[in-house]
């Protein structure tokens, strides 16, 4: 068959589409990190280790155990998001000309920038993302009102509740929506309930991705694994420009893991963690798999839990449940190796985003 045959295959061509954009932004990606960690050396952008708690208490742990991180750049995440967003812009506005230039259609249908898959994880990427590097920004120079520096909790998470209230909005009175999915059973309207239940996912996926950025790679490792489980779910459901998106982001997260595997060179920092866990809540209500999501980043529910445990058993009895929390500082602390944890959650997370992939692909009807 020639080459010319193939692209006119709608199902060749989406393939080639979502991957083409994977490599692409890892490219880059790639290409803009040292441009980036430059700046981020240069400028003495790193971060201070803790001494207390969210709660006040002076940390037993960690602090001791990541000494030696201290000075280490952050905001590293800040490139991952805008990649995704530069590519995405690009492949609007840059690929339709490439393509009258060069006489083919197939170069413009690699444009994944669309109004009803894309635009609003896109906004909830680059909203959180500015969330996140103010935050960044606040920590490094001491500023804000925690000790130490940096937004205090609830400012960041009244700031989330906003960037999701527009979110379940725009999905409740544009797009429609006020269904839940349940595998296996079918769709159930819930009305207006829907509105509080997309602004709860959006809190959990971008809380619990802050959470979980405690360990060089371990958070881009679980998000990688998620953001490649969405693309194939968005892509088994025909939505050929979100699949390209999480495509987009995969291959971003990857470039970020060649410099932040241990020894991490930078650190994500809040602006990755939290525009990416964030965006990953609005992909997986866009593929109305708000059930799976807990099932594929299982890892979160547990990050969270410990650390909800943790604050709720030293208020109440005034002891530990774990030596340190989240989870994967009390492994930490128990002794196990950083790469150890950061590889173990990464099997864990493999498994688990398996088995919501195979709910979630058999369960659509």
């Amino acid at each position: 068959m020639e080459i010319a045959q193939i692209y006119t295959i709608p199902e060749v061509t989406n393939v080639i589409k979502v991957l083409s954009t994977g490599v692409l932004a890892f490219l880059l990606a790639f290409f803009l990190t040292p441009l980036w960690t430059h700046i981020l050396y240069k400028y003495r952008f790193g971060i201070r280790i803790k001494e207390t708690s969210v709660s006040g208490e002076k940390l037993a742990y960690v602090n001791k155990l990541h000494a030696k991180k201290s000075g280490t750049p952050t905001m590293g995440g800040l490139i991952m998001w805008v990649s995704v967003i530069i590519l995405a812009f690009a492949s609007h506005w840059l690929l339709p000309a490439m393509a009258e230039i060069y006489n083919t259609n197939f170069i413009a249908r690699l444009d994944f920038l669309s109004r009803s898959q894309t635009w609003l994880p896109l906004f909830a990427l680059g909203a959180a993302g500015i969330l996140g590097l103010c935050d960044d920004i606040m920590s490094i120079r001491g500023w804000g009102g925690n000790k130490g520096g940096g937004m205090r909790f609830l400012m960041r998470f009244w700031w989330l509740i906003g960037i999701a209230g527009v979110g379940a909005w725009w999905f409740y009175e544009k797009l429609g929506w006020d269904q839940i999915h349940i595998p296996a059973m079918g769709d159930f309207s819930i009305g207006l309930w829907y509105i509080p239940l997309f602004i709860f996912v959006i809190l959990f996926t971008a809380i619990s991705s802050n959470e979980t950025d405690g360990l060089d790679g371990l958070n881009a490792g679980v998000l990688l694994t998620a953001f490649g489980a969405f693309g194939i779910i968005s892509f088994m459901q025909n939505k050929i420009d979100l699949s390209a998106l999480c495509a987009a982001i995969s291959g971003a997260l990857l470039a970020f893991l060649w410099f932040n595997v241990y020894p991490a060179r930078f650190f994500m920092g809040d602006t990755g963690a939290m525009s990416l866990g964030t965006t990953l809540g609005v992909v997986a209500l866009l593929t109305n798999s708000t059930i799976v999501l807990f099932l594929i980043v299982l890892i979160y529910v547990m990050e969270s839990a410990s650390v909800a445990i943790q604050l709720t058993s030293k208020k109440l009895f005034k002891r530990k449940v774990f030596l340190a929390a989240p989870l994967h500082h009390h492994f930490e602390a128990k002794g196990w190796p950083e790469p150890k944890i950061v590889m173990r959650a990464w099997i864990f997370t493999a498994i688990t985003a398996a088995a919501g992939l195979i709910i979630g692909i058999l369960g659509m009807g």
